[in-house]
């Protein structure tokens, strides 16, 4: 008894580690960069620090322990979390389809900020940490070129091995990240003991009175204190990985090691003003100069697991929005043999490669990378505080609500002082957003004309013609599948193989794949509708990575022919010409479930739009 307790306990401590690989890389990669940017703007007088240390410490409680640590985390979908997650929960107390399609948009809009801030952040966190060779000694006149070429190459290292899994390494993430989070609690403590006042910093007071004093530049900085609290909302989408509890102890002592780090820089700031351009290397240096080179490889390899977050979320997000069927279909393969959810989308892979390494070269440090970052994360946070408030009020969760209101006021807020970012480099993060956003939109609208452009045969009918034929002709051996979007109509391709080509084998099946309004868990029915005849309804959750070959092997079915639809769009407009491009280039919907192309056959049907 006592043994299995303990064991629960490891397995429960352990998942706290890997909550900290996982979750809080890029978070906890804030310290490198937040109080240098912040002090761009000002200087870093005894008033002005503490004022800062206070709007740090509390954006840090209101924006990650109260929206995401304490609200987000107590919606969930199966344990799940994300935008997604949000949108599938708010639907069903929609009454019209007009609220249903602007939440919806909303969805689409935070799953794309999630993508722009995506690309940001490798490149901010990787050269803020290469940045801190020109702290050691012989290496402070390192050209900005070879920093740039440093980050880059640790970027392509990154991207590279996306293809071959990180599941080998990956295990090493969590204690990584808790040698990292001590290593900044600890510098920031002894600090702290050298300057013990700065704790008083906690009180809001100082936080107020800083913006009463300097209206328009806290307005300002409210973009680059946001800096601080970017990567809490992982807290939310992460939680399906590892459960609530895990994140939540995690978040526990993260938040500790990291107001110990911020408030130990503002101690060091106060006894050494001039080292306001890099204060956490600068601090570290003058704490243990010997062992400064190793704490600067700690710095790149935990901006490098930051990264690797962020770019296996980003996947994980995409497989969603392909199996909603709100995103084209992309080339996708399994890097675990474990771990299903573990993908890898090479196209996406590359392109993000490419913008991070574009993102390096047009601003060229850190400090002007900063200008760029925050907008993304500000907008997401903003559209996870509406949503959960409608939830929470339709819930009747009157003291969450309040709170969330509150919470989501701050993010607003924080939103609206990036705004001002946007002349300054925060259009990169918006051109990025963009192009999925873009994407999502063509393609639903564009899917939504096409299949309203084919005119299916209502299932009676087509049941009716179908006992003919099959009560009167001969049958091709075997069994063949026919996929098809609903079970209530029968899509024009397959009349025309069976009836109009004459091909109807001795056991015919068609296929309806129909996601499911949660997260994991595949069923399926499978039953007779006709002589010869099935209809086999699979729902899968839209995190599921479905294997259908597997259900139809489960369910003794061996298909000799595996047929599908094959639209041929003619348009002579631009746009519909772009749409039609992408569907040509993405792979069709039994490719993207891996049937075996030797069985496949794609009927062509010719669409107008």
């Amino acid at each position: 008894m006592h043994k299995d307790r303990f064991k629960e306990l490891v397995k429960n401590e352990f998942m706290v580690v890997k909550a900290l690989g996982v979750v809080y890389g890029d978070i906890g990669t804030s310290p490198i960069y937040t109080v240098a940017i912040i002090f761009a703007l000002i200087s870093p007088t005894v008033h002005n620090l503490y004022g800062i240390l206070s709007m740090i410490f509390w954006t840090l409680t209101i924006l990650v322990t109260v929206q995401y640590a304490w609200l987000a985390t107590s919606l969930s979908k199966r344990g799940e979390g994300g935008t997604v997650v949000l949108v599938q929960i708010l639907q069903p107390y929609l009454k019209n389809a007009k609220a249903v399609a602007i939440v919806t948009i909303f969805g689409f809009i935070g799953i794309s900020l999630m993508i722009g801030d995506g690309v940001i952040t490798p490149a901010i966190s990787i050269l803020s940490a290469v940045e801190g060779v020109v702290l050691i000694p012989g290496y402070e006149t390192t050209p900005k070129i070879v920093l740039l070429l440093i980050a880059s190459l640790i970027a392509f290292g990154l991207f590279y091995v996306q293809k071959r899994g990180v599941e080998r390494v990956a295990s090493a993430f969590g204690p990584i990240m808790v040698i990292w989070f001590l290593c900044l609690g600890g510098v920031g403590l002894w600090y702290i003991g050298q300057n013990p006042s700065v704790i008083y910093a906690i009180n809001p007071f100082y936080a107020v009175e800083f913006v009463i004093s300097h209206p328009a530049v806290s307005f300002v900085m409210l973009a680059d204190v946001l800096l601080a609290a970017t990567g809490g909302e992982a807290l939310y989408a992460d939680m399906g990985h590892l459960g609530r509890l895990p994140i939540l102890k995690g978040w526990l002592f993260a938040f500790g090691a990291l107001v110990f780090s911020y408030y130990g820089q503002g101690a060091f700031l106060i006894l050494h003003p001039e080292a306001i351009k890099s204060p956490l290397f600068e601090m570290t240096k003058d704490f243990a100069p010997a062992f400064y080179v190793a704490f600067l490889i700690l710095a790149i390899m935990a901006t490098i697991i930051a990264s690797q977050a962020m770019i296996s979320g980003i996947f994980s997000v995409l497989y969603q929005a392909m199996t909603t069927r709100i995103f084209p279909h992309f080339k996708v393969e399994y890097t675990s043999h474990e771990l299903r959810a573990q993908i890898y989308v090479g196209s996406v892979n590359w392109f993000l490669f490419c913008c991070v390494i574009l993102m390096l070269f047009i601003f060229e440090a850190s400090d002007k990378l900063a200008a760029a970052y925050g907008l993304a994360v500000a907008g997401a946070m903003s559209i996870t505080g509406v949503l959960m408030s409608l939830i929470f009020w339709f819930k009747k969760r009157w003291i969450a609500m309040t709170s969330s209101i509150v919470s989501g006021a701050f993010s607003l807020l924080f939103f609206s002082s990036c705004l001002l970012k946007i002349p300054h480099g925060g259009y990169w993060s918006l051109i990025i957003a963009s192009i999925p956003l873009g994407i999502v939109v063509l393609y639903t609208t564009g899917q939504r004309r096409l299949y309203d452009s084919f005119v299916p045969v209502e299932r009676n009918t087509f049941l009716h013609e179908y006992a003919e034929k099959y009560e009167k002709g001969s049958h091709i051996p075997g069994t063949a599948l026919f996929f098809a979007r609903h079970a209530t109509a029968i899509p024009a391709y397959i009349p025309k193989t069976m009836f109009q080509n004459g091909i109807i084998y001795e056991r015919n099946i068609i296929v309806v794949v129909k996601p499911a309004n949660e997260p994991h868990g595949v069923s399926t029915e499978l039953a007779p509708i006709a002589e010869g005849l099935d209809l086999m309804t699979i729902h899968p959750g839209y995190m599921e990575m479905l294997d259908v070959e597997s259900i139809l092997n489960s369910k003794g079915i061996e298909p000799r022919t595996i047929f599908y639809g094959q639209e041929e769009i003619v348009t002579k407009s631009t746009i519909w010409g772009l749409f039609a491009m992408i569907k040509s280039l993405s792979p069709s919907f039994v490719s993207f479930y891996k049937f075996p192309h030797q069985k496949l056959i794609g009927v062509a049907r010719r669409a107008e739009i």
